[in-house]
């Protein structure tokens, strides 16, 4: 009797025991299946990889690797490289790229002995090794071809005289003592020009989505006057600011989510 009880209360126990039956996890960006596949977005299907990507890789021999790399949405690549500072004709390759099962990177079909395989990122290329694996060490973070966009326009900034009206929260004034401090944007040519109240200076200008600016290059005269304190503190700003606020009354350079480090007010030409 005691027996049989034993073994009806295994079979009830057996009973009740969750199965074997696999269950699926979720992963941010796609779902895993069994045997941890992840399918779901990868760069091949969520990311608008076709284009031109360019920039200097690391060179043993010579002073950088200038390359190029276009990408057709038909998966035909073209390749440029030049040896700057030894030879600087480019080598043209051309024929078509495959990816890789995951769809996170691509192989230039046709190259042999040279560097054939790309991680693809958002809006760049990073280059691996010979086997396919990413590079590692202090120099990888010069792996990187960076995607070609073309420049954002603003037409309520750009083309216009602004004259500085306040900075770092101080209203500016000369009083007519000396000339308005103003900047200008030149969307042909990407530069900005201005004053400072002493100076003229100028620099190059970049333009992102979501009104965020770059200036660069920035150079100046040299002369010297009594009252230079705003001058410097524009030049100041264009070191500094990282984006902008504008409309057909105001301008307004910032930097993150501070208060605004200069605002300005549009010149009647």
């Amino acid at each position: 009797m005691k027996k049989l009880l034993m073994i009806s209360l295994a079979a009830i126990i057996s009973f009740q025991m969750p199965g074997c039956k696999t269950k699926e996890k979720t992963t941010t960006g796609g779902r895993q299946a069994a045997g941890n596949i992840i399918i779901g977005d990868n760069s091949r299907n969520s990311l608008d990889w076709h284009g031109t990507y360019t920039g200097v890789l690391p060179c043993a021999d010579c002073e950088g690797l200038l390359t190029t790399i276009t990408l057709g949405s038909d998966l035909s690549f073209q390749r440029s490289t030049i040896y700057k500072g030894k030879d600087e004709k480019a080598f043209e390759e051309s024929g078509r790229f495959t990816w890789d099962k995951s769809g996170s990177s691509i192989k230039l079909e046709g190259i042999s002995n040279a560097p054939d395989r790309y991680l693809v990122g958002e809006n760049k290329l990073v280059q691996l090794d010979l086997e396919g694996k990413v590079i590692r060490g202090e120099l990888a973070d010069m792996y990187v071809l960076q995607k070609m966009l073309p420049p954002v326009k603003d037409p309520v900034l750009e083309g216009k005289k602004w004259k500085l009206v306040e900075i770092n929260g101080k209203p500016v004034d000369f009083k007519g003592k000396m000339p308005d401090a103003f900047i200008y944007f030149d969307e042909a040519e990407q530069r900005i020009n201005g004053f400072g109240s002493c100076n003229t200076f100028f620099g190059s200008y970049e333009l992102r989505e979501g009104n965020r600016v770059t200036f660069s290059k920035m150079g100046s005269t040299m002369m010297s006057c009594l009252n230079m304190e705003t001058e410097r503190a524009l030049l100041k700003v264009l070191e500094t600011a990282d984006n902008y606020n504008v409309s057909e009354t105001s301008l307004q350079l910032n930097k993150a989510r501070m208060a605004p480090l200069a605002r300005f007010e549009p010149v009647a030409e």
